[in-house]
């Protein structure tokens, strides 16, 4: 029996454990792919600690940023063959002919299945994948590159399509990691000004670095007033874990502004004024990932030389130790393990 190496939740808010398992067999549909390069996402964390109302169940393995090559297909496969580089994303699947599907916006499926999740993921030498949900990869982004994009890259592409960014807009990034360090670049490269947001002055450089025009330590320095002396935001995204942060960014925006809520605190409620709201005509969205087609966009992009990545790899042996890093909020943007 072939064996693999994963990293597996025992149990809910128990330290992940590398084991040996078998390497599991595509079924119909399925293809098989070689993990080459797995980003870590906070929702990998959260899905550890069991942080959400609906909670996965252990044992499983968490992963949905998972980049590799297909090493073989189940029966039925027709759109992957051995050898194809593919992504698997946050949507693991859905069923296909519901309203959502069928109308672009797959996930908010209400059947979908999530990688890392319902479905084990791609913190594994191996991962089992639905050959019509994975993304094709294209040549020339190397597996480092390709996994943050496959969720922090769509997750914040989407969340300035999603707000209605306008070039000569002013967005306000809020959080600059993982995501926020992508959403900076994509908001820049629509022909935005861009504020970014964040409490550690290395952030705020890299922000700077990657086309920020403004950039608020939240930590010594009130953002709302920071960005209301810059004229208010038309937008904010907000890829932080703390609800004062996204009321922080409603109170940033400018008279007919936008919120798209982006990241998810385990502590989920935030106060806004209704009056506020109503009166000057303001927006409270949430976005959720990406659908395929947007992925697909968000590689283009980069094939194109239009975003950078900023990541750094890891061994999957490290796995609890870099859970720790991203908690202490000593990672520059993205930890991606590599095979």
């Amino acid at each position: 029996m072939t064996t693999m190496k994963a990293a597996v939740v025992p149990e809910l808010g128990a330290g992940l454990e590398i084991r040996e398992l078998a390497v599991p067999e595509p079924g119909p549909g399925q293809v098989l792919v070689k993990i080459e390069a797995s980003g870590l996402c906070h929702t990998d964390i959260h899905a550890a600690h069991g942080d959400w109302p609906v909670k996965p169940k252990p044992p499983f393995i968490p992963g949905h940023e998972g980049v590799g090559v297909v090493a073989a297909t189940g029966p039925g496969t027709t759109l992957h063959k051995p050898g194809d580089r593919v992504a698997i994303a946050w949507l693991g699947s859905a069923c296909g002919h519901c309203r959502y599907c069928v109308s672009g916006w797959e996930t908010l499926c209400e059947a979908q299945r999530n990688s890392g999740y319902s479905v084990d993921g791609s913190y594994a030498e191996y991962a089992v994948a639905d050959d019509h949900y994975v993304v094709d990869v294209p040549d020339g982004i190397s597996p480092l590159d390709a996994a943050p994009l496959t969720c922090a890259g769509v997750t914040t592409f989407k969340a300035v399509k999603v707000a209605g960014l306008r070039p000569g807009e002013t967005a306000s990034i809020v959080g600059i990691g993982g995501l926020g360090h992508l959403a900076v670049q994509y908001a820049h490269a629509l022909g935005a000004r861009v504020i970014a947001v964040d409490v550690e002055d290395a952030k705020l450089d890299l922000a700077r670095s990657l086309g920020a025009d403004l950039t608020v330590n939240a930590r010594s320095t009130d953002p709302v007033r920071a960005i209301a002396d810059y004229g208010g935001a038309d937008v904010a995204i907000v890829t932080a874990a703390s609800p004062r942060t996204f009321e922080q960014a409603y109170a940033s925006l400018r008279r007919g502004g936008r919120l798209s809520c982006v990241g998810l605190p385990a502590d989920d409620t935030i106060t806004i004024s209704v009056f506020d709201t109503v009166l000057n005509g303001k927006q409270v969205s949430g976005s959720i990932v990406g659908t395929r087609n947007d992925l697909a966009d968000v590689f283009a992009l980069h094939a194109a030389g239009r975003t950078k990545v900023i990541a750094e790899p890891r061994h999957l042996e490290e796995v609890n130790s870099c859970f720790e890093e991203v908690l202490a909020g000593h990672v520059p943007a993205r930890l991606v393990f590599t095979f």
